[in-house]
Formats: C-alpha cells, sequence, structure tokens
C-alpha cells in the first residue's frame, strides 16, 4: 500500500511530499565523517518520490569532497531534511525524524552503515 505523507524541519519553514510505496522502512544510520555528528536516522526513497512543497528558498545545502552527496538542511531551524546519496545518487535519503507521526525510536535498534569505508572510494 502506497503512503504519502508529508515531512517538515522543527519550524515548518520546510515541507516535503513523500510518497513511500511501503511506508517508511528499513532506517539507517551512516558513520562517514558528517553523518556520524548528526546521527540522524534515515531512510531510502527514489528521487521522484520525494517532492519539496514549501520551502525551497529556506534549504541550504551542505557539499564536500566530490560534491556527489548533496546535504539539505532547514537555514532557519537547522535541522537536516533530506540528502542526494552519494551511494545512489537516484536516490535521497530522508530524516526519520521529520516524517509525520514517526517516533525513530519506534524502530530502534536503528543499524549502522559503513560509510567511513565508501564503496566509492575503493
Amino acid at each position: 500500500m502506497t503512503v504519502t505523507t508529508k515531512a517538515t524541519c522543527h519550524c515548518g519553514a520546510v515541507e516535503l511530499r513523500l510518497t513511500l510505496p511501503e511506508g517508511p522502512k528499513e532506517p539507517h544510520r551512516c558513520d562517514c565523517s558528517f553523518c556520524r555528528r548528526r546521527a540522524a536516522p534515515n531512510i531510502s526513497v527514489p528521487l521522484a518520490s520525494l517532492e519539496v512543497v514549501r520551502g525551497a528558498d529556506k534549504l541550504s545545502l551542505y557539499t564536500w569532497n566530490t560534491g556527489t552527496a548533496q546535504h539539505y538542511f532547514c537555514s532557519v531551524c537547522g535541522i537536516y531534511t533530506h540528502h542526494q546519496r552519494r551511494s545512489n545518487p537516484n536516490e535521497f535519503g530522508v530524516n526519520l525524524g521529520t516524517i509525520e507521526g514517526v517516533n525513530p525510536a519506534d524502530f530502534e535498534p536503528i543499524p549502522w552503515e559503513d560509510g567511513v569505508n565508501h564503496p566509492s572510494d575503493t
């Protein structure tokens, strides 16, 4: 059953619409130098399954190194909302904590992915 839901930053300036074929599933965390500092669990969604409904002008972009991974956060409240993946640029990672009605604690234990030894680095 396809679920359409919204995700928002803390202040509500940014709102995303997510189309999830099976609802939020298989969250994980990454231990790369950037992700381990924020420790936000995220889910994978195809690019076409995420739409910025409100606040595109409030999204700030952070990228480094190869520039492939593009991390977006609200410029007002600072909450990380989503990022375009380096491991699969056809997907977004979406901050599980921004999805309406979802408590990341309900998914514990949430596994960690090895981002330190990224497959693109070999």
